[in-house]
């Protein structure tokens, strides 16, 4: 149950007045900034494969070494909880902009220093422990920016313009996996792979890292949001330790915050990140129509998380969730069945269906809006993190199972269940609504 026992927000924080100059920069340099940092996470994935020859044994069974190669890219995710849960303690106590700044700094260093690492031909073991050591320090990184981002634009947006910052705030993200996924296949496509194993690997740590410096000095501009400045003017920073404030009083709002978050690791993790490879794989769709549809799907959730947020501003956010929630599974079946059938639709199909994945836009503004001001951060920040540090990891095994009963069609069934998971939280959401909860 979620519960009310913080003090009402701050007066600022609901004031009804439009959108102006400050918060359209606020917003443009946050989103800019999170999509240089998300691209510093992600763009690992993208060098699997060169990664899984240079930094082990030369002998090491192919399968095997990208099997390690994922192992550690998928340290970076079980590291997010960390990271997230330090920031947001310090970001409800010290304040959102210093975490906010912060969290890219961390994820600038090692992304860099990867890009200089040596290999294992020249330090032996040293090379994978190094690129291990320095993926966790980024999944700390990047722990701490997501929900310090989504916190960090909802309280320096107008209260009824939420859903447009949260939305263009998440379709930053998702901009900076498309810069990765271009960045490696023009890589690709220019160097053969002696030279992409000799130098051409290094080429997008070391840009990252750049990014990563640009993001920092841009973060330099921005304000601490309003809403911590008037708490802590207030005197109502909480004393305690903000997560032991929520795990005492806030478990309804970290329960529903890790119900909604299992909806959006489903729709991004299997539509967005796992289906290039399965069209390959199980459907035999060539990989570059794959990666085509994969760059028109990307495109079509950034717009689709501002489209969702409009939606929420004038709809209300749990009428909007639910409505996407329900067209999500049907965008996927759709796509899968057209898969099975020889993938004659497949481009405007994986466009459709990213557009609607943009529903996940939807997610942080109920996040936000599930916690109180004081401890606002620290709650977002542990169920999301921990939620997708349980269902991120867990999806393929999830689809691995349902396979063995239902065929190819399972990852289309594993978006279905989490999309009605999520449906059924903003029914439950919307009566909770009808007992004082001011949630949409």
């Amino acid at each position: 149950m979620i519960e009310n026992r913080a003090p009402p927000a701050p007066a600022t924080a609901q004031i009804q007045r439009p959108l102006d100059r400050r918060d359209m920069r606020t917003l443009l340099l946050s989103s800019l900034g999170g999509a240089l940092e998300f691209y510093d996470f992600v763009v690992f994935v993208f060098l699997a494969l060169p990664l899984s020859e240079l930094f082990f044994p030369r002998d090491t069974p192919p399968w095997l070494a990208q099997v390690q190669v994922y192992g550690i890219f998928a340290a970076g995710y079980l590291a997010r909880p960390l990271g997230g849960i330090v920031m947001a303690h310090f970001g409800d106590r010290s304040g959102r902009k210093r975490m906010f700044t912060l969290s890219v700094f961390l994820m600038a260093l090692p992304t860099l220093a990867i890009g200089l690492l040596p290999v294992y031909a020249q330090v032996g073991l040293l090379a994978p422990l190094l690129l291990l050591l320095l993926r966790v320090v980024q999944g700390i990184a990047v722990g701490g920016e997501v929900p310090g981002a989504w916190v960090f634009v909802a309280e320096h947006a107008p209260s009824r313009y939420t859903g447009f910052a949260c939305g263009c705030l998440t379709a930053g993200l998702t901009v900076g996996i498309l810069i990765g996924s271009l960045l490696t296949a023009a890589l690709g496509a220019r160097l053969d792979a002696s030279h992409m194993l000799a130098w051409g690997w290094r080429v997008p740590f070391l840009l990252g890292g750049v990014f990563g410096f640009v993001a920092v000095w841009l973060r330099r501009w921005l304000d601490e949001t309003p809403v911590f400045v008037e708490l802590r003017e207030r005197r109502q920073l909480s004393r305690s330790m903000p997560l032991g404030v929520v795990l005492s009083q806030y478990r309804g709002s970290v329960a529903v915050s890790m119900l909604v978050t299992w909806m959006l690791t489903a729709a991004i993790v299997v539509v967005i990140l796992m289906l290039p490879s399965l069209a390959q794989r199980v459907f035999h769709v060539a990989p570059a129509l794959a990666a085509q549809g994969n760059v028109l799907a990307a495109l079509g959730l950034s717009l689709g998380c501002v489209l969702y947020g409009l939606l929420a501003d004038r709809f209300g956010a749990l009428p909007v969730l639910l409505a996407g929630a329900l067209a999500l599974p049907v965008g996927t079946y759709a796509l899968f069945l057209d898969l099975a059938a020889g993938g004659r639709l497949f481009l405007p199909l994986y466009a459709l269906d990213g557009l609607l994945v943009g529903v996940v836009g939807v997610v942080p503004v109920v996040m936000v809006r599930a916690f109180p001001s004081a401890v606002r951060f620290s709650g977002l920040s542990f169920a999301y993190n921990v939620a997708y540090a349980v269902f991120g990891a867990g999806t393929a095994t999830a689809i691995g199972w349902l396979a063995a009963r239902a065929g190819r069609m399972a990852p289309a069934h594993y978006v279905a269940i989490t999309a009605l998971v999520g449906a059924a939280t903003s029914l439950w959401l919307m009566w909770r609504r009808g007992t004082r909860q001011e949630l949409a």
